[in-house]
């Protein structure tokens, strides 16, 4: 394909913090591949000289400065690019992009925004906008009003009525969000929230739901493609960057899982996104009923998350079809002969599982939530879901041998750890069946799926298996076998 295109400048990922991490290095990194395979020059806007982006040799030029409005337009002016990606540098980047968009910076040195329009960035960043363009096709979002005033908070929250969901609109990481079930609590929230942002959304709480992911790829045909599904250990309620994430889901029916895929293409081609987007779903795990919480027209820790377990490079292939290729002018970097519109199947299960250093934090709650507290997350492989979170944990850095042979730890108040989720609550789950709660127990004060406890009930039950053998000449072949 001929590409007219011969300057892109790409907004990296700014300086990295809690809540905003190494995943938009990634995308970054990946995009900035791409166009130069493609003989594109690229100019790179990037403070973090602690990244792969900014390592010599990926980009063309690079500029260490702040990713806002501002600097962005001192180096358009001087660089002069023909193109901008914006969706490569998680929020700072989107935020900046709608900036330079509506003071008209990006009209007035006539720079082309390649992949997603902006208009779909902001369909799907203004929560107004968004519950609006989702209502054209009838696709169901929690019932939400947006405000811009603590007093107007109030007033929506007696309209949908107690427990509510706050969210912060234009925010990465759930900032500024919670569950508030009075109007002391909201008052308290809400003022906390406009500190961060000038809209807030006032929604019905599903807490308790499941929370389902799709990353979906499109391209400027209107093809469309899945690449990976994932769903998060912690009911809806938890942050899917504070949450225990598996890929690809296991506890959906078929018809919920094809239901859910139909939706997201349904979604990413009225939204008119060209490039990669994730779709986040609640699900009811009673009924097939669904809300979409939010769609992200960028990449994000998801993304990365599912190059990753997938071998199906997003951003890489996301930075092309911002170019103007359509998926079946792609390879698959992996298999070298089929086309990128190809959905990958796995035969193994994937487990991210997040880090938290809380104990650094003097006076640091504990509690996980809607808010993202943790620093950094790993990544395992299985072929089960066992042996996925059993190489998980011993990974995440925190001196376990797994889900179970740990040290001791002390709870004062099972009950309360398992519905008031903290940093340690899956070896909380550990020592619940230890002490002899029922699956059924741990679930109505969890909400976790019955699934993902049963399995882990059975590690537990391995264990106690291997404890009674004192001789690994005794030790039955099968039960060996099960182990590993």
């Amino acid at each position: 394909m001929q590409i007219s295109i011969k300057k892109v400048l790409i907004l990296g990922s700014g300086a990295l913090k809690i809540g905003e991490a190494g995943e938009f290095d990634y995308s970054g990194s990946q995009a900035l591949k791409a166009l130069k395979e493609e003989g594109v020059e690229t100019v790179l806007i990037n403070p973090n000289i602690a990244t792969v982006q900014t390592s010599d040799g990926i980009a063309d030029k690079i500029y260490f400065y702040p990713v806002t409005p501002h600097f962005v337009e001192k180096v358009i002016q001087k660089e002069k690019p023909e193109g901008i990606l914006l969706s490569f540098g998680g929020q700072t980047a989107l935020n900046c992009g709608i900036e330079l968009h509506k003071s008209g910076i990006l009209k007035k040195y006539n720079v082309q925004v390649l992949g997603t329009p902006v208009q779909a960035i902001m369909d799907t960043e203004d929560r107004e906008l968004f519950v609006k363009k989702l209502d054209e096709i009838n696709v169901k979002t929690p019932k939400s009003i947006a405000v811009n005033s603590v007093s107007d908070a109030i007033k929506a929250a007696n309209e949908i009525g107690f427990p509510i969901i706050v969210r912060a609109a234009f925010t990465l990481g759930g900032m500024g969000s919670g569950f508030c079930s009075n109007n002391n609590e909201l008052e308290k929230l809400a003022n906390n929230a406009f500190s961060y942002t000038n809209q807030i959304l006032v929604e019905e709480s599903i807490k308790g739901w499941k929370e389902v992911e799709y990353e979906v790829v499109r391209d400027k045909y209107d093809n469309c493609i899945t690449v990976c599904n994932m769903e998060n250990f912690d009911p809806l309620g938890v942050h899917t960057g504070e949450s225990i994430v598996v890929a690809p889901s296991q506890t959906l029916s078929n018809a919920e899982y094809h239901k859910l895929r139909a939706l997201s293409i349904k979604i990413i081609r009225h939204i008119g996104i060209v490039g990669e987007c994730n779709v986040q779903y609640a699900l009811d795990p009673e009924s097939e009923d669904y809300r979409v919480i939010e769609v992200n027209a960028r990449l994000s820790r998801s993304s990365a998350l599912a190059s990753k377990a997938t071998g199906y490079p997003l951003a890489f292939v996301a930075a092309k079809l911002g170019l103007g290729y359509g998926l079946h002018e792609l390879k698959n970097s992996i298999t070298k002969t089929t086309t990128a519109c190809f959905e990958p199947a796995l035969d193994y299960v994937v487990c991210k599982i997040p880090r938290w250093d809380l104990n650094k934090f003097i006076g640091v709650s504990k509690q996980i939530g809607s808010s993202m507290k943790s620093v950094g997350e790993i990544m395992s492989i299985g072929r089960t879901f066992e042996e996925a979170i059993q190489k998980g944990l011993r990974m995440i850095g925190q001196g376990m041998h797994g889900f179970v042979a740990n040290k001791e730890i002390k709870v004062d108040d099972i009950d309360k750890e398992l519905s008031e989720p903290t940093d340690k609550r899956i070896f909380v789950i550990a020592k619940a069946i230890h002490e002899g709660y029922l699956v059924e127990k741990i679930h109505q004060l969890t909400k976790i799926d019955n699934w993902f406890l049963y399995k882990l009930k059975n590690i537990y039950d391995t264990e106690n298996d291997l404890a009674g053998y004192n001789d690994l000449i005794k030790l039955p072949n099968e039960l060996l076998l099960k182990s590993k």
